[in-house]
């Protein structure tokens, strides 16, 4: 997984890749168990992924919680475009994405799916999109990639690689 604003130039880093497919997979299935060690009721588990890298982090974290519990988490999907403090310093207008939640959040323990977590930012407008859905019990973070740089107190409960 690279960043996507890493360019090969004569002024830049060149791309490095930080985590493969296999150490991805391998990452997700070690999340997978800590979410199963750290949560009573796997039936009031429900995973919101950020678009676009949370969504297929998202799918892969519900097969391998199906494969270790036997019973199917619910995935939603939550556009923060919206809920950014940042939209009036960006010169273009936002382009919006999906969401699609399957269901209330109410007294769920929600685990919100990232793929690279820096400053914090997009986490925190997934908090409050996510109170449109209801109140849950528990907001956990999933982060593939913790980048560190944090610009707001955000907490990382499921970590795939600290960088």
């Amino acid at each position: 997984m690279s960043h996507p604003d890493a360019r090969t130039s004569a002024t830049t880093a060149p791309e490095r890749t930080v985590l493969d497919d296999s150490a991805i997979r391998r990452a997700l299935m070690r999340i997978a168990h800590e979410i199963v060690e750290r949560t009573d009721r796997i039936d009031r588990l429900y995973l919101v992924a950020i678009p676009n890298g949370g969504v297929p982090l998202g799918r892969i974290l519900v097969e391998n919680l199906a494969s270790l519990t036997g019973q199917t988490v619910p995935l939603g999907i939550l556009d923060t475009t919206l809920y950014r403090d940042d939209l009036s310093t960006r010169s273009s207008r936002p382009r919006l994405r999906r969401t699609e939640m399957p269901s209330s959040v109410d007294d769920r323990v929600v685990v919100i799916v990232e793929d690279v977590v820096s400053t914090g930012r997009t986490i925190r407008a997934g908090m409050d999109a996510l109170m449109d859905f209801g109140r849950p019990r528990n907001v956990r973070v999933m982060a593939l990639v913790d980048r560190g740089h944090r610009e707001l107190p955000i907490k990382i409960d499921f970590v795939g690689k600290n960088i």
